[in-house]
C-alpha cells in the first residue's frame, strides 16, 4: 500500500505526504471538504486530472480530518495504491427517506461478493435513516464481512450535505458504498463514545422510525426544550451538546443519537437513527477527557482484528457533536488515535451526521452518534 495526501487550503494545493511514482497510480481516492468546496466544479475537475485512473469517494464534512491536524474550509484528499487488493463500488440515490432500508439492500447487492472483505459506506447526511440503511446493508452483507463508513455533514448548518461520486462528480441524496476485496488485506474497527448518562430513564411513548414525537406522554420538543433552557433557542445544533442514550432493555449498551431537525409544529425531533417506541431515553452530557480516551480506545480496538500491527492506513468518523465539545483541543482526540496504531499509520477521515461501525468484539453493524470510529487497513 502506498499513500499520497494533499491539502487544498487558502487557494492552492500542498502535497503533505507522499509514496508515490509514476509507476504507483491510485485505485482509490478520499475526498473530504466544506460544502462550499466541493460544490466548486472546477475544484472536483483538478482532483480528477491529479487521478485520473482512480475512483472517488468521500463526502462533504463538519470538518476534515489528515495526519495530525483537524481543518475547517479545506480539502483532504488520500489517495492509495494497493499493491494485492482491488476496490469496488455500488451507488444509489435516496429521493425519500423511507427508501432508506431499501437503499441500504440495494447497495450491498450491487457488489460482488467473492473475496468481499470489507465495505465502507458514505452516505447523505440529512435525508437519511441511518439505522435503516445500515439494517438494509446488513441484510445482505455475509458474516465474515465487515463494515464502517459514516453520514455527511455541512458544519452545524443541518441544511445541505453532499457525497464524491466515483467518476468524481459531487451531488447531494446519494449513498456510496465501496468494497474492498482480495485476502491480503486486513481490516479493524473500533467505535467508542466517551459520553457520560445522567438523569432519570424516559419512556418513549410515541415515535415512528427516526421520529420522536412523546417522552412520558408530553411532546418531545416542549420536554427537550426545558431541559437545554437558553440554549434551545439555538436549536438544533445545541442539541449536539446534549445528544439522547437509547436502550431498549437494562442489558443493552445505551446508543447515542443526535437530533437532525426540530419541527415546532406538531414538536417532533428527527434523529439520525430510530428512537423505537417503548424504547427508554435519558440525556447525555460530555467530558473533555472521557471523549479524548473514547477516541484513544476506539484506536486500541480497531488494532485486534489485525493482529495489533501497525496499520497502514486510517479512516477516522467522528462526530459534530465532539467537535464542538472539544473546540480548540479537538485535534487531541486525533493526536491520541495517531499515538495509538502508530506514527507511520496515513490517518484521513471527517466530522459527521452519524458513524456506521460494529459492536466492539462484533461484526454486527449499526448506526451512532457522538462516536469516534476507527477502520484501520494493513496489506500485507
Amino acid at each position: 500500500m502506498k499513500i499520497e495526501q494533499q491539502l487544498y487550503n487558502n487557494a492552492q494545493w500542498e502535497i503533505l505526504s507522499t509514496q508515490l511514482d509514476k509507476n504507483n497510480q491510485p485505485q482509490l481516492v478520499f475526498v473530504f471538504g466544506s460544502v462550499t468546496l466541493l460544490k466548486n466544479s472546477d475544484l472536483l475537475n483538478e482532483i480528477k486530472k491529479m487521478y485520473p485512473n482512480a475512483i472517488f469517494t468521500g463526502c462533504s464534512t463538519a470538518g476534515e480530518i489528515g495526519k495530525t491536524f483537524v481543518k475547517d474550509y479545506t480539502i483532504v484528499t488520500t489517495a492509495i495504491f494497493f499493491q494485492n487488493t482491488t476496490v469496488e463500488f455500488s451507488i444509489d440515490e435516496i429521493k425519500n427517506v423511507n427508501e432508506s432500508y431499501d437503499v441500504g439492500q440495494h447497495l450491498i447487492a450491487s457488489l460482488n461478493k467473492e473475496n468481499l472483505q470489507h465495505v465502507f459506506v458514505f452516505s447523505e447526511g440529512l435525508n437519511i435513516n441511518g439505522s435503516q440503511l445500515v439494517n438494509g446493508c446488513q441484510s445482505e452483507i455475509k458474516e465474515n464481512v465487515t463494515m464502517s463508513g459514516g453520514l455527511a455533514a455541512d458544519a452545524d448548518q443541518f441544511k445541505e450535505t453532499y457525497i464524491v461520486l466515483p467518476n468524481g462528480e459531487v451531488k447531494s441524496n446519494h449513498v456510496v458504498a465501496i468494497g474492498f476485496y482480495g485476502t491480503d488485506l486486513k481490516v479493524g474497527h473500533g467505535s467508542v463514545g466517551g459520553w457520560d448518562i445522567f438523569g432519570i430513564d424516559r419512556l418513549v411513548t410515541k415515535s415512528k422510525d427516526n421520529i420522536l414525537y412523546e417522552i412520558d406522554n408530553e411532546p418531545a420538543l416542549s420536554l427537550y426544550k426545558s431541559f437545554l433552557g437558553e440554549k434551545s433557542k439555538d436549536l438544533p445544533a445545541s442539541a449536539l451538546l446534549f445528544p439522547l442514550g437509547i436502550r431498549v432493555n437494562d442489558s443493552e449498551e445505551p446508543i447515542v443519537r443526535t437530533i437532525l431537525a426540530i419541527n415546532e409544529e406538531d414538536q417532533s425531533m428527527t434523529f439520525a437513527g430510530d428512537i423505537p417506541q417503548g424504547s427508554f431515553v435519558r440525556l447525555m452530557k460530555s467530558d473533555m477527557n472521557r471523549l479524548i480516551d473514547g477516541a484513544v480506545d476506539a484506536a486500541k480496538n480497531s488494532l485486534i482484528d489485525i493482529k495489533n500491527a501497525a496499520p497502514e492506513f486510517a479512516l477516522l468518523v467522528s462526530c459534530v457533536g465532539r467537535k464542538l465539545v472539544l473546540n480548540q483541543v479537538v485535534e487531541e482526540e486525533v493526536d491520541g488515535v495517531q499515538e495509538m496504531i502508530g506514527e507511520k499509520t496515513m490517518i484521513t477521515g471527517f466530522y459527521s451526521y452519524g458513524e456506521i461501525s460494529p459492536f466492539a468484539f462484533s461484526n454486527k453493524c449499526t448506526l451512532h452518534n457522538q462516536t469516534m470510529t476507527v477502520t484501520t487497513f494493513s496489506e500485507k
